[in-house]
């Protein structure tokens, strides 16, 4: 069986999205001040969630742990972001493992529950991220700077934006599996709810009253029982002996033999 494309979407994109939010939560650049007074007018510090540091962009020189003289640390979207991010990133390694193992591309059939449930923790890792994110963007020029000085947004803003949709696109394509999931359930309830007759039981004799009234098409659909799938041969093994006019008869094994 191929495996579903819903499932292959979610699969791909979850992975994705845990590179991009992996490397904003680590890169120290969710926010840039420029053009600070009395340094080099090539001086940039960068400030993310963990540390700053100072880049000098005409030797490229960088320098980081530089002093929180502001207490840009202590403030609440920070804060909140210094949780959050952690917390969407185990969040989206387990619903990988569990995707991982519903999706089972190595197997005839996928286990479409797993899956789903894959699916909504890649959707809430992808929440927790995009809350973090845009908390930290709304509240970007209201956080503690340097007087007189220009602020920016940082690559790591737009990395953790882009990684939240693709892990909520990965989640929402894999909770699909749960409509596959319901569908498989009412298949088994159905083949288990239908029961054959018990191989004791004796098939009443036809009347000729009954015959009379009764259509010949009808009767061999109510008294036909299925045929397995080993027996589905089109191909009729012993056709050579029955078609065979002389007397003598081949001594080479057929399949009726074996």
């Amino acid at each position: 069986m191929r495996t579903p494309t819903a499932m292959i979407v979610g699969i791909v994109l979850g992975p994705c999205g845990l590179v991009l939010n992996l490397t904003s939560t680590l890169a120290p650049n969710w926010r840039d001040v420029k053009q600070i007074p009395r340094r080099p007018s090539d001086l940039v510090q960068h400030q993310g969630i963990w540390d700053i540091c100072e880049e000098t962009e005409s030797t490229r020189q960088t320098q980081c742990n530089i002093g929180d003289s502001l207490e840009y640390f202590s403030q609440l979207p920070v804060q909140v972001a210094k949780g959050l991010m952690p917390a969407s990133l185990a969040t989206l390694i387990l619903g990988l493992v569990v995707a991982s193992l519903g999706v089972r591309c190595w197997t005839d059939t996928p286990h479409s529950l797993l899956a789903g449930l894959g699916g909504l923790l890649l959707f809430a890792s992808g929440l927790l991220s995009l809350i973090a994110v845009s908390w930290y963007n709304h509240e970007l020029y209201n956080l503690p700077a340097i007087t007189d000085s220009t602020l920016q947004v940082g690559y790591c803003l737009v990395l953790g934006y882009l990684g939240s949709c693709l892990e909520i696109i990965g989640g929402i394509s894999l909770t699909a599996s749960f409509h596959r999931c319901c569908k498989e359930r009412k298949l088994k309830k159905a083949a288990t709810s239908y029961s054959y007759p018990p191989a004791n039981k004796q098939v009443p004799a036809i009347t000729m009253a009954t015959a009379s009234s009764v259509d010949s098409k009808d009767l061999e659909m109510h008294y036909r029982t299925p045929t397995p799938r080993s027996y589905t041969n089109s191909l009729d093994v012993l056709e050579d002996e029955r078609a065979s006019t002389h007397s003598y008869r081949s001594r080479l094994p057929c399949d009726s033999d074996l």
